[in-house]
């Protein structure tokens, strides 16, 4: 897929990807499905869901590094403060030729990088986000959209981002 389609593709996840609520027990629900999936898949992931303020759900799986939890500081402080996907909001800065730190955002606090997503709830708007750290960016989005698709009962393969161009 190239740039546009990308861009349109995840614009697509973030609308129809939405919670009917956001309670501690629907991000233990997340949460664990996450830590499941990169289980079987033998995957280093740190994974956090959070209302904005507040952390619901947060695992370390072994062979990540203390730049993971870092790395999800960052791409949710993106998702809080644009109310996008930390992946949507990097390709829309590339498309831009545009950086966070043009925008007045430290380097330090925030990453527009793929690997955390707006939690949408129907009737209140974004109120959190669900974030993993420790494969490509790329992957780290598509892991995500893939565990809401399940967590919701959405066709995965309906909203996936195609293949990647170079």
């Amino acid at each position: 897929m190239g740039l546009v389609e990308d861009i349109e593709r995840v614009a697509l996840q973030e609308r129809e990807l939405r919670l009917p609520q956001l309670d501690a027990q629907v991000a233990w629900e997340l949460g664990t499905r996450l830590r499941t999936m990169a289980v079987d898949r033998g995957l280093a992931i740190v994974i956090d869901v959070r209302r904005f303020g507040q952390p619901l759900f947060y695992a370390a799986l072994e062979g990540t590094t203390p730049d993971n939890p870092e790395w999800v500081r960052r791409k949710s402080n993106v998702v809080a403060r644009y109310h996008r996907s930390s992946y949507g909001m990097g390709l829309q800065l590339k498309m831009k030729g545009q950086t966070l730190e043009e925008r007045g955002h430290a380097i330090a606090d925030f990453a527009a990088h793929g690997g955390s997503f707006p939690l949408h709830v129907e009737g209140a708007g974004i109120v959190g986000s669900v974030t993993v750290s420790g494969l490509p960016q790329r992957a780290d989005h598509e892991f995500v959209v893939e565990a809401l698709c399940a967590l919701l009962g959405r066709d995965y393969a309906a909203l996936k981002l195609g293949p990647e161009l170079n």
